[in-house]
């Protein structure tokens, strides 16, 4: 059985869009971090438009580790139609994400990533199919923007695992979902 880890970058406020915006000090500690999240990862889910923003993006990048991740990984992409832009190693889907995601996590290989694509993170916590929660928190204050746990349909407890904070004051955090 294949584990879902959900990694997003956060404000203090909890705001998870555009961390471009606020993200002030991406330093060693959150790349290394990062570096140890992917490692264990051949594949990742990504909504559409989170796959329409990055395949402008990430196919010519250089920021390491993750150009190098992102585009060898398979990226299984949920949509309803096609995208006009192909990048290497997309899958797409179009069924509901809960079963193919429970489909997936049944079969064989690493953990299943989900990055950025904040509704369909949404939409597997609220399924119950996301096992890890590795968190970065900034030390800002966003202000205004979408946020990952607005909307859960549900009171849930998660396990704390790890804590780490970093020379930049980012707060690096895991939590495991029980029962998963």
């Amino acid at each position: 059985m294949r584990n879902v880890v959900l990694y997003q970058l956060m404000s203090l406020d909890g705001v998870a869009e555009e961390p471009g915006n606020w993200m002030f000090d991406a330093d060693a500690g959150v790349f290394d971090n990062l570096a140890r999240v992917i490692e264990r990862q051949d594949a990742v889910l990504l909504g559409r438009g989170t796959y329409d923003y990055w395949s402008g993006y990430w196919p010519t990048a250089d920021v390491e580790p993750f150009a190098s991740f992102i585009n060898g990984t398979t990226k299984h992409v949920f949509t309803a139609t096609r995208p006009a832009t192909a990048w290497s190693n997309s899958v797409f889907v179009d069924t509901p994400a809960a079963a193919y995601v429970a489909a997936l996590k049944a079969g064989d290989g690493g953990d299943i990533g989900i990055h950025g694509s904040i509704a369909l993170a949404q939409s597997l916590l609220n399924a119950g199919l996301v096992d890890e929660l590795r968190l970065v928190v900034a030390p800002a204050l966003a202000g205004t923007g979408r946020k990952l746990f607005a909307g859960q349909d549900a009171l849930r407890r998660l396990d704390l695992v790890e804590v780490h904070g970093t020379t930049g004051g980012n707060v690096l955090l895991t939590y495991r979902v029980p029962g998963q």
